[in-house]
């Protein structure tokens, strides 16, 4: 469990496409075997320390001729922004993901002072 020390919190959220390879013919759609895409995410204004974020997709534009094979996660979550990672492997074909994101955690507040 996270406990936060402070009264203030904040909730930032978002949408982005994380890819989109099937005009192209990237190797999400065309390719084979472990794949991955990042993206990092910067949020609206900066938490005091490392927020909560969770991540959800909310866009699929996949083959159905395979089986799908994914995972979403949130990875290298700074007070500032955090990296999306689609992975995806096998034959599993990819043409497009869009992911939904909501950050969770303490923001600085006007009557925030600190001792030196």
């Amino acid at each position: 469990m996270k406990k936060f020390l402070t009264h203030p919190m904040g909730i930032d959220q978002g949408e982005t496409v994380l890819f989109s390879e099937f005009a192209d013919g990237g190797d999400m759609w065309t390719g084979e075997g472990p794949r991955e895409r990042r993206k990092t995410i910067a949020f609206g204004q900066a938490f005091r320390s490392a927020p909560v974020v969770q991540v959800t997709v909310s866009l699929w534009d996949v083959d159905t001729s395979s089986a799908l094979r994914a995972e979403l996660s949130a990875e290298n979550i700074r007070p500032d922004s955090f990296d999306a990672v689609f992975s995806t492997w096998a034959d599993t074909r990819i043409a497009r993901i869009r992911v939904a994101w909501t950050a969770f955690g303490e923001v600085a507040h006007e009557d925030d002072w600190t001792i030196s």
